[in-house]
């Protein structure tokens, strides 16, 4: 059973504070993307989904007209795009996203191409955000930038771009790179954003009480793995 609320102790003054486990898991877009992931590893990780009632469940491709045939009135399914390299032509992003849609996505992770970044063919960035969202529409664009990658000039930069090319989510991490979601990129993206963009952190969020320290700096989504251990 879902226990409500989880005490976590504060180092100052020894004062506890009383978190709601419901809200968390109304954030998470519960994950598994390794390359071995099996049918039972997807079950798995649906049934968690359903019982925390977690924001998604985030799946590799090839899974998603299974999630949607079978639990796709009780889910929302996100999957990923261009992952985790995000060098592959922009065309096959967009062919990746056409069938991701077709099968029942209604949450689509793209990972920006880092090498035009490094490059600085920002207008390329860009334009591949903005071509896929026309086709995403109505539905959710997250764009991981990779943070651990990018030097602070190159994420304030891709701040603006993802802002002007109207996605929803800008996304800190695949999970795959050399480190994930730190706290400070999450305040630069708060600077830097539109008011119309939210965040996404993810890679090496673990516990519940960084869950909760990622969502009061204003992250609306949690990737993480983890939550269906912890709850």
């Amino acid at each position: 059973m879902l226990s409500y609320y989880l005490f976590v102790s504060q180092s100052s003054g020894g004062m506890e504070t009383k978190m709601d486990i419901k809200k968390i898991c109304s954030h998470v877009d519960h994950t598994i993307l390794k390359a071995d992931t099996s049918l039972e590893d997807i079950d798995k990780l649906c049934e968690e989904a359903i019982r925390l009632k977690t924001a998604s469940v985030c799946i590799p491709p090839h899974y998603i007209k299974y999630v949607h045939d079978k639990y796709g009135k009780e889910l929302v399914i996100c999957t990923v795009v261009g992952f985790p390299l995000g060098y592959a032509c922009s065309e096959a992003k967009k062919a990746e996203t056409r069938k991701a849609l077709e099968e029942g996505a209604l949450e689509i992770d793209m990972v920006i191409n880092i090498c035009d970044v490094k490059n600085k063919d920002y207008d390329k960035v860009e334009t591949e955000i903005r071509q896929l969202k026309e086709l995403v529409g109505d539905k959710v664009l997250k764009v991981i930038i990779e943070c651990c990658y990018l030097d602070e000039e190159e994420k304030i930069k891709l701040c603006e771009i993802v802002s002007k090319a109207k996605a929803d989510f800008i996304k800190t991490s695949t999970g795959f790179g050399s480190s994930g979601a730190k706290k400070e990129d999450i305040e630069l993206f708060k600077k830097h954003i539109s008011k119309d963009v939210k965040i996404k952190a993810a890679g090496g969020i673990r516990t519940l009480e960084d869950m909760e320290e990622f969502i009061n700096l204003g992250c609306e989504r949690i990737g993480s793995s983890s939550i269906g251990k912890l709850c």
